[in-house]
């Protein structure tokens, strides 16, 4: 597993992380996420990503309880608060009072003094930047976050946060967490040219399209059970791709993929992490196979000739616009 610098900062994290959205405290069992969280640690992956949003703030508990006994230092633990989590009016978005306590609520969660990469989910249109730029850097003068980022933030508004920190002399931002895959190019535009300049750091969700870009959809049949189309969450992002002339087209890039001596997941990772400003892709895994299949995409380089073939493949299928 090799390591990348996040950004322009001085830390380092694996190329693949691990992420638990949809999978621990609500699609696999305790047991099971142990398992895939180990398995992951034995591949090499020291990267875990989570949000307190995620199954009602299970997921971290769990990721928690998986990580206990881990060398602490061996690991980065990244997390996003911005979604409701209580029915409260404060327990939502980025004032000071629920950075705050959502903060301390994480840590308990996770059962860790520290964070390594705080993370706002969304940005908050009812919150001035100032007062939580403020309190994540108070976090971080207290010792209690080391880092701080954004997720699905645009050009602009990554740009004014950045131009607040420095005109407050505040920590800046150094990583954004967006959707990013074969499919979906939309960062490429405005968001990753801004943040290569800025020194911050792309930590990618979503590389295999939430298991279309690993080939298990296939046209003109039902998803397989137990699959992320037939849970209720995954399959409300998910059902935008299953349509046959895309899916017919992803069953063309595997002999690519063969040829190349890869799985198409390990194909489809392995070209995240080759564009620019990327510091590491986030893949889920409800099984243990899956976290070390997904890890051996680590330090692939695929060759130019590859690279167009599958562009031309998937043509007009690619979403270079928001």
């Amino acid at each position: 597993m090799l390591h990348r610098r996040l950004g322009r900062s001085g830390l380092r994290i694996s190329e693949i992380a691990y992420g638990n959205w949809i999978t621990h405290g609500a699609q696999i069992d305790q047991e099971q996420a142990l398992a895939c969280t180990r398995a992951a640690l034995d591949a090499g992956i020291t990267t875990f990503d989570t949000a307190d949003a995620y199954a009602d703030s299970r997921a971290e508990e769990v990721l928690g309880l998986a990580l206990a006994g881990v060398r602490r230092e061996s690991v980065e633990i990244l997390t996003k608060l911005y979604w409701p989590t209580g029915p409260g009016a404060n327990e939502r978005g980025l004032s000071r009072k629920h950075v705050m306590e959502a903060a301390h609520a994480s840590l308990r969660r996770l059962g860790t003094d520290y964070i390594d990469v705080y993370q706002a989910h969304r940005y908050d249109d009812d919150t001035p930047l100032e007062e939580t730029l403020r309190a994540f850097d108070d976090l971080i003068r207290q010792g209690k976050v080391l880092y701080v980022g954004v997720s699905e933030w645009s050009a602009d508004q990554i740009r004014r946060a950045l131009s607040i920190a420095d005109s407050m002399c505040l920590d800046r931002i150094v990583s954004n967490q967006p959707q990013y895959n074969l499919l979906r190019r939309t960062i490429e535009a405005d968001v990753v040219p801004l943040c290569s300049s800025e020194g911050i750091g792309q930590i990618v969700y979503q590389p295999l399209a939430q298991g279309v870009l690993a080939g298990k959809y296939l046209p003109g049949q039902p998803p397989p059970a137990g699959s992320r189309a037939t849970d209720e969450t995954g399959s409300e992002f998910i059902g935008r791709l299953l349509y046959d002339d895309l899916l017919e087209r992803i069953q063309r890039l595997k002999p690519l993929a063969a040829d190349a001596g890869l799985s198409l997941a390990q194909l489809s990772i392995a070209w995240v992490l080759q564009q620019p400003g990327i510091s590491s892709a986030i893949v889920g895994g409800s099984r243990p196979s899956q976290l070390a299949d997904s890890a051996a995409a680590s330090g692939i380089k695929l060759d130019p000739e590859l690279l167009d073939a599958i562009d031309t493949i998937l043509g007009d299928t690619i979403e270079r616009t928001a």
